[in-house]
């Protein structure tokens, strides 16, 4: 019986993909060897923010460009950022359903906290465990071991972890939850299924189906169903 969820931010509950994509794009402009493009950014998202730095630009000193980077970030964030479909509703029924729920993300603390208030998610959730409060980010299992231990000490085998990337998934199985991939990942769906998460979801709405033990649920005709069982 799941009890736990455990969420990612970026790209899995908040769309702050353009705005990721935008900070990028604007913090780097003329450091990389050769113009940075979308293609380059989209499947590094989910690493720290350093790590991507020093990896785009070449450079162990990036201080400067990380700060170019949160300053555009946070003053286009309202702008640019918003939930997915059904997110909200999802997780105010999962409370209602006596389950808890945390956050895991490689973001830091501030812009974690501004995403969920102006999304409305803040209040659904019981701790929140960022980048600032690990000394190893996923996919190492550190933050979600935190989360559960934060959660009254949740057993791994009655958690999910929700995530749009690799490093949510590999965290997730290296620390004994449940994986669940979102399939509207900027990553693509078959990028996802290399990694062999337990489920596949096409809607939030199908979250509830799996905390409920189904193994498979059906939405507008889609089916979610554990990854083992899914076609090739």
């Amino acid at each position: 019986m799941i009890t736990t969820v455990l969420f990612d931010l970026d790209g899995t509950i908040v769309d702050t993909n353009e705005l990721i994509i935008q900070s990028f794009l604007h913090a780097l402009e003329g450091i990389t060897p050769e113009p940075l493009t979308r293609e380059h950014i989209i499947p590094n998202m989910g690493r720290p923010l350093t790590e991507q730095m020093v990896m785009f630009s070449g450079r162990e000193d990036v201080e400067d460009i990380v700060k170019k980077y949160r300053s555009f970030n946070v003053s286009k964030h309202d702008e640019l950022v918003r939930e997915f479909p059904h997110v909200r509703e999802v997780m105010a029924e999962l409370r209602s359903r006596g389950l808890r729920m945390g956050i895991v993300t490689s973001k830091i603390r501030m812009t974690t906290e501004m995403g969920l208030k102006l999304c409305g998610l803040w209040d659904l959730v019981e701790t929140v465990v960022t980048v600032d409060d690990v000394t190893k980010p996923k996919p190492d299992p550190e933050g979600i071991h935190k989360a559960l231990a934060a959660l009254g000490g949740a057993k791994p085998e009655t958690a999910l972890m929700v995530g749009d990337s690799h490093y949510d998934i590999e965290a997730a199985q290296r620390a004994g939850v449940g994986a669940v991939g979102v399939k509207w990942s900027l990553k693509g769906e078959a990028y996802l299924r290399q990694f062999k998460p337990d489920y596949l979801i096409d809607d939030m709405r199908q979250l509830l189906d799996i905390v409920e033990g189904k193994p498979a649920g059906k939405l507008g005709g889609q089916t979610v169903v554990p990854e083992e069982r899914m076609s090739p």
